[in-house]
């Protein structure tokens, strides 16, 4: 693999094993929803960026297989700042998100604001189904085969597609930040090679690579359930958790046994500690955001098979045909040799920094995430740029 040069910074939260004693100030306050995404057919720069007082671009970048995707650019902090090249850093949102997750708390707060008053020259994808990347080239939303993916496609196409063009409009390497499912898709691309020629360096916020000890009871539920397949095999291929069937979806999975759905956020992410409740309450409005039937599937395999792999089609002559040369499944385990190499990696290009209190949402939305992460990460960044 050999990976030596490459610059990490995982953050990690330790849910289970301690508990938040106290809040910060302000953690549960209340501020005023985003008014103008009632009508966010305007974009992210119109609804949420711009009137902060940012200058926001917004770019077209269309994927190997048809995919149409928005992103959003914050070339430099409020009120312009020094000039010169700045680095770019592209933020990558997890699964049922989008693009705005990085911007939903005050510009003090919301990391995609910090980087840019920092000097950075920040870039925010919206995966493809999302609100604002739901185009393709000959298919429809519609189409069930507009939704046949999960996130290989996602590390194989649109990750390259989104690196190579900040790097093509910048002429640079870029910083990557992913959360969630946007580490994972990150890991797997690193694993077979890709990127690498693109990217300085990498943090990494709640990284996801094995699936074994997770703990939130929807997801446990869900994935032991076999929750992904009954849908696939009821035909439903598109997963939109606000609509008909994701409503029906969670009142299955709330019902089962041991599942308590009292605090919907907590049952689906861990005990958050340091969120605003306006900003939960906008997360809950404008974000979850749907995803294909196909990911969950691939979630549900991860979590039983308890090691990352490519998604199983079924059967060993479904996967050779998908992925070519042999049953990629049972063979490659590319992710879990480049977590292996980084075990070794060299110590001043490797920072892991454990977060104990956190959860899943608060190394996006804590009110005090500036403090206890974005500073650190952005003298990393600092460091390597």
């Amino acid at each position: 693999m050999g990976f030596r040069c490459f610059n990490w910074l995982l953050v990690i939260a330790f849910v289970l094993s301690v508990g938040f004693q106290g809040e910060p100030a302000g953690a549960h306050g209340r501020r005023q929803l985003l008014p103008s995404l009632e009508t966010a057919d305007d974009g992210v720069c119109t609804a949420v960026v711009s009137p902060q007082g940012y200058e926001c671009r917004e770019y077209e970048v269309k994927t190997q297989d048809g995919y149409i995707l928005t992103m959003n650019r914050i070339p430099q902090g409020r009120g312009g700042g020094s000039a010169g090249k700045r680095q770019p850093v592209l933020l990558q949102h997890g699964v049922t998100a989008d693009g705005l997750s990085w911007l939903l708390n005050p510009p003090q707060q919301s990391l995609a604001f910090v980087l840019a008053d920092n000097g950075f020259d920040v870039w925010i994808t919206h995966g493809r189904g999302t609100r604002w990347s739901r185009r393709h080239e000959s298919l429809n939303t519609s189409d069930s085969a507009y939704w046949a993916w999960s996130w290989d496609e996602l590390a194989s196409y649109d990750l390259p597609a989104t690196v190579g063009f900040v790097f093509q409009q910048t002429g640079q390497k870029l910083h990557y930040v992913g959360h969630s499912m946007g580490t994972l898709t990150a890991l797997s691309a690193f694993s077979e090679g890709k990127l690498v020629d693109k990217i300085k360096s990498a943090a990494l916020l709640t990284p996801v690579a094995y699936l074994t000890y997770m703990t939130t009871t929807i997801g446990r539920a869900a994935a032991s359930a076999f929750s992904g397949e009954l849908l696939g095999d009821l035909g439903v291929a598109e997963f939109d958790p606000k609509g008909a069937v994701g409503t029906k979806f969670l009142e299955a999975v709330c019902a089962m046994p041991g599942v308590n759905c009292f605090d919907l956020m907590a049952s689906l992410t861990g005990p958050n500690c340091c969120l605003n409740d306006s900003t939960v309450d906008a997360f809950l409005k404008y974000e979850l955001q749907p995803t294909s039937v196909r990911t969950l599937v691939h979630f549900s395999q991860t979590f039983r098979r308890g090691v990352i792999t490519k998604y199983d089609h079924g059967s060993s002559t479904a996967n050779m045909a998908a992925y070519g040369g042999g049953d990629m499944l049972s063979d490659v385990k590319d992710v879990q040799l480049l977590l292996n190499d980084l075990s070794n990696h060299d110590a001043d290009k490797l920072v892991a920094q454990l977060v104990k209190e956190y959860a899943h949402l608060d190394f996006v939305m804590g009110v005090n995430a500036k403090q206890v992460v974005y500073d650190g990460l952005i003298a990393f960044f600092h460091k390597h740029s």
